[in-house]
C-alpha cells in the first residue's frame, strides 16, 4: 500500500499523464503525426475534436486553467462516447470501442473536481499570491 503522504505526487502524475495522452491524441487529429491520418479540416467534427484535445490536453498537462479545461475535455469525451461509439454499436464500451472515451471522460471529470494539484502553473500562480 502506498502511504498517504505520496497522494499529491501520485495525483500530479495522474494529471500530467492523462493530459499528455489527450494532447497526443489531439495532435494525431490536427497535425496527422504519431500514426494518425492526414490532418482533417478544422471545421469538421473530427477537426474540432482535435483542437479541443490538443488545447485542453496541453492545459491539463501543464496545469493551467485546469478545471475549465478538464470540464471541456470530459464533455467532449462524453459526446464522443454517446454520439460516435454508442450510436454505432450499442451501449457496452468494450463492444463499441468506447473504453478510451469512457476512461478519459471520468478521469477528466475527477481532475475538474480536484483541480491542478502540485507541479502545475495554477498551483505556482496561487502560491505567489
Amino acid at each position: 500500500m502506498i502511504p498517504e503522504r505520496y497522494a499529491p505526487m501520485t495525483y500530479g502524475l495522474f494529471r500530467i499523464v492523462f493530459g499528455l495522452l489527450f494532447f497526443l491524441f489531439g495532435l494525431q487529429k490536427t497535425v496527422g503525426i504519431l500514426g494518425g491520418p492526414l490532418a482533417r479540416p478544422f471545421l469538421s467534427m473530427m477537426g474540432m475534436a482535435g483542437i479541443i484535445e490538443t488545447v485542453c490536453g496541453f492545459l491539463i498537462m501543464v496545469g493551467l486553467f485546469t478545471k475549465p479545461a478538464a470540464f471541456l475535455a470530459s464533455g467532449e469525451m462524453a459526446v464522443a462516447y454517446f454520439y460516435i461509439h454508442m450510436r454505432l454499436m450499442g451501449l457496452a464500451p468494450l463492444v463499441n470501442m468506447g473504453e478510451r472515451a469512457t476512461l478519459f471522460c471520468f478521469a477528466f471529470l475527477y481532475i475538474c473536481t480536484r483541480g491542478a494539484g502540485i507541479w502545475s502553473v495554477d498551483g505556482a500562480m496561487s502560491s505567489k499570491r
